[in-house]
């Protein structure tokens, strides 16, 4: 497909389903049992671009992992700035498929309201998981060329509203102090309040990333690794 009718019509998929976000909580925290984190890593090789998915459940009250799944596969889409969630797409989906459990929320390392129009890859995702999802991004996507953020004051807990046009878009969220902010906004399904309050919940005295993203970007490194490898001797 051309590049300007691809972009024209990822625009308007990503312009109808911008309609269809509800900023608000579809579920009780004390509902929630399994938290699934979702990450990516890219490799090129042979002019062709892959890349691995890596999903990691794990249980929200004790931490501990209870699934890990992957998959990779060439990336067809080419990167349009704005429009990464179709890139994406098809292999966070292919990996979601192979769960076994079936988590009650999705967290991304990446962005989802926190983009030009509402669409990171955590809002878009969920139109096909059916279920709430949250982005959490380690670091901050100007939405635009003016649009920058505050720092929050150094102590766990605290954060400052990302706020563009008199709307907020997401919140710089300090997880522990004296730690570099992360960003977090909601994917659907959430409010900003809920999906700062599960962060802080998952996140563990030994990174400043919630335990879901930070295994799944580990994984990432592991499996994209073995890819390569198999990748090569085909």
């Amino acid at each position: 497909m051309e590049l300007k009718k691809m972009q024209e019509d990822f625009l308007k998929q990503q312009n109808e389903l911008r309609d269809r976000i509800e900023p608000v909580d579809k579920f009780e925290i004390g509902d929630v049992k399994l938290v699934a984190g979702v990450d990516l890593a890219y490799w090129e090789q042979d002019g062709d671009e892959y890349a691995v998915c890596c999903i990691v459940v794990i249980d929200f009250d004790t931490h501990i992992p209870v699934e890990k799944k992957h998959y990779s596969g060439k990336i067809e889409v080419p990167y349009i700035p704005g429009f990464l969630a179709f890139r994406e797409l098809p292999l966070i989906l292919k990996t979601a498929e192979l769960l076994e459990t079936s988590p009650d929320i999705f967290v991304f390392d990446g962005n989802g309201y926190l983009h030009p129009r509402h669409m990171g890859i955590a809002t878009h995702a969920s139109f096909y998981l059916n279920k709430p999802t949250i982005g959490i991004a380690k670091t901050y996507f100007r939405v635009d060329k003016t649009t920058d953020y505050t720092e929050p004051e150094n102590e766990a807990g605290s954060y400052t509203d990302i706020i563009v046009d008199g709307e907020v878009y997401g919140r710089a969220l300090r997880t522990h102090k004296d730690v570099k902010p992360i960003f977090i906004s909601i994917g659907n399904f959430v409010s900003i309040d809920t999906a700062c309050d599960l962060a802080l919940r998952l996140t563990d005295k030994n990174s400043h990333i919630p335990i879901p993203t930070r295994l799944a970007d580990l994984e990432t490194h592991i499996e994209r690794e073995a890819a390569r490898n198999k990748t090569e001797q085909t």
